[in-house]
C-alpha cells in the first residue's frame, strides 16, 4: 500500500457516477490491502459516492469504516467521522495514516497547538478524514472551519451518536 498522493486521491473524483466494480476493488486493495469488499460494503459506497444519504448498521467487525473512508480517499474531499470515542478516533487515524491516508482528529486529549495545526491542514484541503467528538461539532468556530474547508461527507461512527447527538448533524448538515 503506498502513499496517498493527490493524484491518487482524485483520479476518480472526476467521475460524474461512481467508479465500476474493478475500481472500486483496486483502490479497496490499493489503500486497504483487502483483496474483497465485505456483505454489503461496496453497496453502500456506490450509494454515498452517487451522492445519497445511508444508515448502515452492522455488527462489530462489519466493516462499516471502510463505507465512509473508501469514497473519501476516492473523492478526495473532506469526510467528517462524528465519534465519542477518543480511543477509536486515535487508532482510526493512526491506521489511516500508515496507509498513507490523511486523516486527524480534534478531541479534548489534543493541546492548543495541536488542534491549531489540524485547523490548518483542515483549511488547508490536506485532510481526507476527520475524526471529531460530538460537543466539537456543536462550536461554531469549528462549523465555520468545516464551511470553509468545503465539507464533502458527515459519517456518524457509533449508533448511541444517532440518538444521543442527532441535533448535532442536523446542525452541521445546515452550516
Amino acid at each position: 500500500m503506498s502513499s496517498e498522493t493527490p493524484e491518487t486521491a482524485t483520479s476518480l473524483s472526476s467521475q460524474h457516477s461512481p467508479p465500476d466494480s474493478g475500481e472500486l476493488h483496486e483502490a479497496l486493495k490499493h489503500h486497504f490491502g483487502y483483496e474483497k469488499f465485505k456483505p454489503l460494503q461496496e453497496e453502500v459506497i456506490r450509494h454515498s459516492m452517487s451522492g445519497k444519504d445511508a444508515v448502515l448498521l452492522l455488527p462489530t467487525g462489519g466493516g462499516k469504516s471502510v463505507c465512509y473512508q473508501l469514497p473519501a480517499v476516492i473523492t478526495g474531499g473532506l469526510t467528517l467521522v462524528v465519534s465519542p470515542l477518543i480511543s477509536l478516533m486515535q487508532d482510526q487515524v493512526q491506521s489511516l495514516r500508515q496507509n498513507g491516508i490523511t486523516a486527524a482528529f480534534l478531541n479534548s486529549s489534543m493541546t492548543g497547538a495541536e488542534e491549531q495545526e489540524v485547523y490548518r491542514s483542515m483549511e488547508g484541503g490536506e485532510l481526507r478524514l476527520l475524526y471529531a467528538a460530538p460537543e466539537r461539532v456543536l462550536r461554531e468556530d469549528f462549523l465555520t472551519a468545516l464551511t470553509s474547508a468545503g465539507l464533502d461527507r458527515i459519517a456518524i461512527d457509533e449508533a448511541h451518536c444517532v440518538s444521543s447527538w442527532g441535533i448535532v448533524s442536523a446542525r452541521c448538515t445546515a452550516a
